[in-house]
């Protein structure tokens, strides 16, 4: 466990701390073992607590009478580790019981005798007290900065509710906590009174052994404190590993959290220990219970001729899917005939996934926990088991498969004539890939071409016509990777959307629209009570922000009210269209939206222009679809409105797990892009700054779309302070500005695998 002193043996280009000064730009990573940093002069390695009472107690003796804490301990013995101070911290307070020091506040410590003059300061008398008026507590969930402030997000209230640090007691970020307010002179305090439920049953932390315990260093920077492993709880787990812990106590936020090695993923740096590591740090599953995998594979693998009789028969009709090249579980496929009066009749027909899924079986139970498939870079974590995601609902070629349709009428102009819903039973006759379907498009050549084109010349119709409405095209470029055996990245694609793409995104649109528009019962006929896609209109104060950033590349963008602003959007999107500023205009527009969500209240979907929507067509992987069909069939068959008390709960889990999983899909790009630029050290390349702060220049590589960071401190032209109001970066004595857009040369210097990071060095602005 040698360690070395500051500043011995690193690089030039790496050495420097990242953004937020703890070596990268995005929070706390796994930090160096607990050898080194040492009291001065000492020369000692780290080999246990014993080592530094000495020095410790030295300290007490020479500052008589003042209270220190274990970080006021540690700078003055010169010691910066964290994982250090935390080790400091518990040694004191075994002093305290060995009556050689007294705690006098919070984690604060003095020599027996000295406290008399020393106010308690363990918390207000009146922590009972449960409201600033009411006398009520709230309920809600924490997000903690790196800085120790905390925000709850109450249900029904508009605005956060601001925690100050040292008052967040012993949460986790995304913990359900219990809020109450201590009296502080005149003012009212809020603080965690109570931790009401975990956000996850296991952390992933980077395991650093001291000597008869260890420290447990969270992969997840959004965890603010490391955890503290006793030798027993150590389960034979070996060191420097990636390990799954389970907090097993913490009683006090002044004592670190012990926890227990359930599972060791593996060192870091491998594939399967890290692709198992993002799915933990998000608190997602990465296998089924045995019950669940046995209930399926129990399940007829052959289509009932009665079940056939009561279907619609497609089995005729020309049919086919369009999906990704490694597609597994094809959920929706297009039925093409044409009519006798000209018209086309369209079938989009989605897998019967709540045919073989009922309610009260286990399969249930799990989808609605996962409540969606999870999409990393080299798998999908599916909802449900393969035997039903990957064969028995999913519609593959050259079989036969029941399924739950929407059949439409349309003109020459894309307009609906006649819509039907119900329960069918298809046979696909192709399957494509949006490489092959694109082709029949291009060249016209090929088996069912022309009933390819037939449905991507009115879906150009349909797409017309949500755009004249108001609807906003966010699409945007999406980073994929080719993998070798061992699931290194040796290639980053960038996925484009083409017409083929297009093409079935506007028919999945077209039958959610119609389902929501029939299930709401517009006509007056049916109150509403089903689950709807909603998304509101954006944030006044974001639109401002909008206005200003857009106009430093000289686009106007009106004064809208928010519910209006959508044409104004999507007109600046179109503006910006193949330009150089494209990418991150189209950005900060998403950022100025809201986010979309699951709900039992239908307010529309702002971004689509859609009075109704909802999610029908992705049953196998999404079980708000499956919510869908069940209340689609309920009043086809006649049925009375839905309690909507009964779906809200589920809604509301669905938008929450469908977070977790884009975030966890996220960390694995990320990750496998700091990878892949791990082996082009020194390479330059054009980027887009596409963030500033204070701190840190944040830029996205054109050719790659890998995104990382420049220390402002090492831009050597100038001196740099961020100018809030203009949100741009300012020379001190040349006046140089860095804009978000800029075009930037840089050199890649550091990829840190761990923290998911990459450090560039400045070359300079591109001329524009």
């Amino acid at each position: 466990m040698a360690g070395k002193r500051k500043g011995e043996g690193k690089k030039k280009s790496g050495g420097r701390k990242g953004p937020d000064g703890k070596g990268g730009s995005a929070g706390r990573g796994v930090r160096k073992k607990a050898s080194v940093d040492v009291p001065a002069g000492s020369g000692q390695r780290l080999s246990g607590t014993s080592r530094y009472l000495t020095d410790v107690m030295e300290i007490f003796r020479t500052l008589p009478g003042r209270p220190l804490n274990a970080r006021q301990v540690a700078s003055t013995m010169g010691i910066s580790d964290r994982d250090i101070r935390d080790m400091l911290h518990i040694l004191m307070r075994e002093q305290v019981g060995k009556g050689t020091l007294v705690e006098v506040g919070r984690g604060r410590f003095m020599m027996p005798g000295q406290e008399s003059d020393q106010k308690e300061r363990r918390g207000p008398k009146n922590r009972g007290r449960k409201g600033p008026s009411t006398g009520e507590s709230v309920t809600g969930t924490i997000q903690i900065t790196k800085y120790g402030k905390g925000f709850v997000s109450v249900p029904g209230q508009d605005d956060d509710i601001m925690i100050p640090k040292g008052h967040t007691g012993t949460a986790f970020w995304g913990d359900t906590v219990e809020v109450g307010w201590m009296k502080r002179g005149r003012k009212e305090v809020p603080y965690v009174s109570d931790v009401i439920k975990r956000a996850r049953n296991l952390y992933v932390v980077m395991l650093q052994p001291v000597k008869d315990y260890a420290f447990g260093i969270p992969t997840d920077k959004r965890l603010h404190r490391d955890f503290l492993i006793p030798a027993r709880f150590l389960n034979d787990a070996p060191s420097d590993v990636k390990v799954a812990v389970r907090l097993e106590d913490w009683a006090s936020p002044d004592d670190p959290p012990i926890a227990q090695v359930v599972e060791v993923l593996g060192a870091p740096g491998v594939h399967e220990a890290e692709m198992h590591a993002i799915l933990l740090e998000y608190g997602l599953p990465y296998h089924f219970p045995e019950d669940v995998e046995e209930e399926a594979e129990a399940m007829s693998k052959e289509l009932d001729p009665a079940e056939i009789k009561k279907r619609r028969d497609f089995r005729k009709v020309t049919t086919f899917t369009i999906d990704p090249e490694d597609a597994k579980d094809f959920d929706d496929a297009l039925s093409v005939q044409s009519l006798k009066n000209g018209n086309l009749e369209v079938g989009v027909h989605i897998a019967d996934v709540t045919h073989y899924v009922r309610p009260g079986g286990r399969i249930e139970e799990e989808a609605i926990e996962r409540a969606t498939s999870v999409y990393l870079v080299d798998r999908t974590i599916p909802m449900l088991p393969e035997v039903l995601s990957n064969n028995l609902c999913s519609l593959r070629p050259n079989e036969d498969r029941y399924a739950f349709s929407a059949v439409f009428e349309l003109d020459k102009e894309g307009e609906v004539v006649k819509e039907w819903f119900g329960r069918t039973v298809i046979h696909s006759d192709r399957r494509f890939t949006y490489a092959e379907a694109q082709e029949r498009l291009e060249t016209g050549q090929g088996d069912l071409a022309e009933e390819v084109q037939q449905l991507n010349d009115l879906a150009h119709k349909m797409r017309a016509r949500r755009f004249k409405a108001g609807g906003i095209d966010f699409d945007t470029e999406e980073v994929r990777f080719r993998l070798d055996d061992e699931g290194r990245p040796v290639e980053v694609l960038i996925k484009r959307m083409l017409d083929a793409n297009r093409l079935i995104e506007d028919y999945m649109l077209l039958a959610n629209v119609r389902v929501a528009k029939w299930i709401s019962g517009c006509k007056g006929q049916r109150p509403p009570g089903g689950v709807y896609r909603i998304h509101d209109s954006p944030d006044p104060t974001k639109l401002k922000a909008l206005r200003m950033f857009v106009a430093q590349f000289g686009y106007k963008m009106p004064d809208t009210e928010p519910g209006k602003a959508h044409r104004a959007i999507s007109q600046l999107l179109k503006m910006a269209e193949g330009k150089a500023e494209e990418g991150i205009v189209k950005q900060m527009a998403i950022r100025s939206m809201a986010k979309a969500e699951y709900n039992t209240e239908n307010i529309g979907h702002y971004g689509l222009a859609f009075e109704h929507y909802t999610h029908f067509t992705s049953p196998i992987r999404r079980y708000p679809d499956m919510m869908v069909h069940r209340s689609l069939q309920h009043y086809l068959d006649g049925g009375a409105s839905i309690d909507t008390a009964v779906l809200d709960g589920p809604c509301a889990h669905s938008s929450e797990r469908e977070k977790r999983a884009s975030e966890a899909e996220r960390a694995s790009i990320k990750y496998k892009q700091v990878e892949f630029l791990g082996g082009r050290i020194g390479d330059e390349f054009d980027g887009v700054v596409n963030g500033l702060s204070g701190k840190a220049v944040y830029i996205e590589l054109e050719e790659n779309k890998c995104e990382g960071y420049v220390d402002i401190r090492d831009i050597s032209t100038d001196r740099f302070s961020m100018d809030s109001e203009r949100q741009c970066l300012v020379g001190l004595h040349t006046g140089q500005e860095i804009h978000m857009g800029a075009e930037v040369r840089v050199r890649v210097v550091r990829a840190d695998v761990q923290r998911r990071e990459l450090e560039f060095e400045w070359m300079g602005t591109n001329p524009t």
